[in-house]
């Protein structure tokens, strides 16, 4: 559900190192998705976080959507790309004439010369996206003293700068002083780049060649910041007109395809959903969702917000429109779709999430939070597939690292007997990545000791033996990592749990020591990650203080009785030089 894209620094953070606006091509994470699930994930702050340290989000790494509800598919971008973009030895090819002796120049993209589309947003992230392509590409030819190629692309880069800046004053309808101010300077630092790169072309002697590099790079530097500046300006300004637009609108179609053109926004990028929620988008959504002329709508608008509120700012607008009160209503008014309902638990998921530095702030869901919890594990019980099942466990997840009362009220609401039910039922659990929701959700309330009669009753540990032989289908690395947590976690859930004498007993006889003995012992069954290794060593060790008679000599020796350090150590075949 959440996050996408092979993005550049800007995509996934702001603007890069010289300001630039950096394009994101599959979704807000970066990575392709494996499946339907997977998709799912991206869009909001899936629970990725390796317990006990901490949930690392980012690690997921599915698309910003699922492909039923995208608006324009990687494949679709591409295809409009291509329209954009051509080759520098195309037309020569076919005559085996080339251009250049570059050995880089076929890979050149250059814009080619055609009719404005005529939406501003398009021109802009369309230019913005090959401008920013060019500015790296410069940068990476500075840095291997490639002169003549530094130059000609410096005169290309000053041909996009132009067209982009004529272009949009064509489509746009009123510009102001400040625009104007900066797109003189974008232009004089790009006469100033073609200038001394042309200049440098003359230059033999390599100290003075040295001398100019800086002050290429400077310059450099000072135009990619120009750039940023101008665009994110211009980008406001579309999106100042698209927030206003839908909270003018009361018609069905214009806000459907404005809050459509919204959302398309947001995957673009972290920097365009900061814009988004400083210009109000979070609070016209709400308004969206707060109408029943609308209902329609409010799966869409939902996952607008979800993935705006991947930035501090869509979360603090969020919390200033009591939107989690919103979001309880939704969730508990079973006359909403399901969709609609799932929708609001990619929400709850995205501002709940640990991977976020800011979930403190929104005091007012701790108000609402017994309401949006039963409401949840409700949603994970009648989920029809595997992506509602997947979007309200991870939102039960990221809860219960929110707030520890989180746990009780899931057990009180038999959560366990749910969560466990449906690891049975193939149509709502059938990916490593809802594996890894529910162990989540089972390590964090494995804390509490009436827990583990629970489990035992469930017959949970036979499922947490099970996940400890979590096995990826694919080479996917998504997948694999996936599994990973899932064995990492559900060691923690028996260390946890072993505290209980029953619990331990019932793991031995199910042979879990042997198959903890087998993860620390073959890294391949591990994929050799040291974060599994740890957690099992620490609930073998767990078990074997309770039940001892269930290890070998060998292995009580090498895996019980040293320093936890020394077994690690020892398993991971770690081999270190004193040279």
């Amino acid at each position: 559900m959440r996050r996408p894209p092979g993005n550049g620094q800007a995509a996934s953070g702001g603007p890069g190192r010289w300001g630039l606006w950096g394009r994101q091509e599959t979704g807000r994470l970066g990575y392709a998705a494996p499946d339907r699930c997977g998709q799912a994930l991206l869009r909001i702050g899936i629970n990725m976080m390796a317990l006990p340290g901490g949930h690392h989000l980012d690690s997921i790494p599915l698309p910003g959507q699922r492909l039923h509800l995208m608006q324009v598919d990687s494949v679709q971008r591409w295809m409009e790309d291509l329209k954009l973009m051509t080759e520098c030895e195309c037309m020569c090819v076919l005559q085996a004439k080339p251009i250049s002796l570059e050995e880089d120049v076929q890979g050149d993209l250059i814009l080619a010369g055609g009719p404005s589309t005529g939406d501003p947003l398009q021109l802009l992230l369309k230019r913005g996206w090959v401008i920013s392509t060019e500015l790296r590409r410069i940068g990476q030819k500075l840095a291997q003293d490639r002169w003549a190629r530094v130059h000609s692309m410096s005169v290309r880069l000053t041909c996009h700068a132009r067209s982009m800046v004529s272009e949009y004053s064509a489509v746009s309808k009123s510009s102001s002083q400040e625009m104007g101010q900066i797109e003189k300077l974008l232009m004089e630092k790009c006469s100033e780049l073609s200038a001394v790169t042309e200049r440098c072309l003359q230059v033999e002697n390599e100290r003075v060649l040295k001398s100019m590099k800086s002050c290429v790079s400077e310059t450099l530097s000072t135009l990619g910041q120009h750039f940023g500046q101008l665009l994110e300006l211009a980008l406001t300004r579309e999106v100042q007109a698209l927030v206003r637009k839908i909270d003018a609108s009361d018609n069905l179609y214009t806000t459907e395809s404005t809050t459509g053109n919204l959302f398309s926004l947001t995957q673009e990028g972290a920097p365009l959903c900061r814009i988004i929620a400083k210009e109000g988008g979070v609070v016209a959504l709400f308004k969206v969702c707060r109408q029943d002329s609308f209902r329609c709508l409010y799966p869409q608008a939902l996952r607008t917000l979800a993935s705006i509120c991947c930035v501090e700012e869509g979360v603090h607008q969020l919390e200033k429109v009591d939107g989690v009160l919103c979001l309880a209503d939704i969730l508990t008014d079973n006359s909403h779709s399901e969709a609609t309902r799932a929708e609001a638990a990619a929400v709850v998921a995205q501002v709940t999430s640990p991977h976020l530095p800011f979930p403190q702030h929104l005091s007012s869901f701790l108000e609402s939070m017994e309401e949006i919890v039963t409401a949840l594990v409700k949603l994970c019980q009648e989920a029809s597939s595997g992506e509602v099942f997947l979007l309200a466990s991870a939102a039960l997840a990221n809860i219960t690292f929110f707030d520890t009362m989180a746990c009780e009220m899931l057990l009180q609401l038999n959560a366990i007997r749910v969560l466990l039910e449906a690891c049975s039922d193939k149509q709502r659990v059938d990916t490593p990545y809802t594996r890894d929701q529910i162990v989540t959700i089972l390590a964090n309330m494995s804390v509490l000791e009436q827990c583990a009669s629970d489990i035992i009753q469930e017959n949970g540990i036979q499922l947490i033996m099970d996940m400890l032989s979590e096995k990826p289908r694919s080479g996917n690395p998504a997948e694999v990592a996936a599994c990973e947590r899932v064995q990492q976690k559900a060691a923690v859930t028996l260390a946890r749990l072993s505290r209980d004498p029953d619990v331990a007993r019932e793991a031995v006889r199910l042979s879990c020591m042997s198959r903890l003995i087998e993860l620390c012992r073959t890294p391949s069954e591990r994929n050799s990650s040291d974060a599994v290794l740890v957690a099992c060593l620490a609930a073998l060790r767990r078990l074997a203080s309770v039940c001892p008679e269930g290890l070998q000599d060998s292995d009580f020796q090498q895996l019980v009785q040293p320093r936890l350090v020394d077994s690690f150590l020892l398993c991971s075949n770690m081999e270190e030089s004193f040279v």
